[in-house]
């Protein structure tokens, strides 16, 4: 069962026989723009990133540019120039088995490459699925628009032995995930 959550909402992520492997999708549309020869659609670069924390300190990062952690349990399926076609556009794939017991926090991001706003895309949205059912567990509407060109979607973080989900849709603007590191490592 999907859990469509709101910006701060926190959720819990404990299920019957423990949660192994999840998937963050991102997924997004542009602005169609009428004109006089009818709508067009212009391509929308945006990118998806995961950085790694430990007790507030990054120890990696997972992006277009390296697509998997140090250690393998953090992977990115690859990087969609232009948001065509339904569903994720990209993914970030989650082995929370084998991350490392010292990473206390995963934060998911999303940037606009090319630096056009989110007033140019629609549709936008991040969702955590369970890769073991492919079951859809939570879905965050990043909905708005505006004049930034990234966001900080969500966070995954370490309670007790299990694991919660934090909706955090903060604006900021970046190109890439470096760009907004002074955003983000006020949210890890």
């Amino acid at each position: 069962m999907t859990v469509s959550m709101v910006k701060g909402q926190r959720i819990s992520l404990e299920k019957p026989g423990g949660l192994s492997m999840v998937r963050m999708g991102l997924g997004w549309d542009a602005v169609k723009k009428k004109g006089f020869f009818g709508a067009r659609e212009r391509d929308i670069d945006l990118d998806a990133s995961c950085v790694l924390f430990a007790d507030g300190r990054i120890a990696d990062v997972v992006y277009f540019g390296k697509l998997v952690s140090d250690d393998g349990s953090v992977r990115h399926t690859g990087d969609n120039l232009t948001g065509q076609g339904d569903g994720d556009d990209e993914s970030v794939v989650v082995d929370l088995n084998r991350l490392p017991v010292h990473v206390t926090s995963l934060v998911f991001t999303v940037s606009s490459f090319n630096g056009q706003t989110f007033d140019e895309v629609e549709n936008a949205f991040c969702r955590l699925v369970n890769e073991a059912d492919g079951g859809e567990m939570a879905r965050y509407t990043l909905s708005g628009g505006g004049a930034h060109t990234a966001m900080v979607m969500a966070r995954l973080y370490r309670h007790g032995d299990g694991w919660k989900m934090n909706a955090i849709g903060e604006p900021c603007h970046g190109r890439t995930f470096e760009d907004m590191l002074p955003t983000i490592a006020g949210l890890a």
